[in-house]
């Protein structure tokens, strides 16, 4: 007992864990979200390349120079 005549009481323990599941809960979240920007960006790339091909054209594909 304290001086004021009330225990000090220790959180359950279900609950001395919450700011470690929120961070992790945040960095799955944030994993999550740039898996679907990055897959939105190559879906519209095969888009382009698909809507190139469709119209009757050969020179759809991208050529990767190399720096001098």
């Amino acid at each position: 007992m304290t001086e004021d005549g009330e225990e000090k009481r220790e959180p359950p323990e279900d609950e001395r864990h919450h700011g470690i599941e929120n961070a992790v809960l945040l960095g799955f979240f944030v994993v999550l979200v740039a898996a679907g920007i990055w897959l939105l960006g190559t879906m519209a790339d095969v888009r382009k390349a698909q809507d190139c091909a469709a119209q009757g054209r050969r020179n759809c594909a991208t050529i990767d120079v190399p720096a001098r």
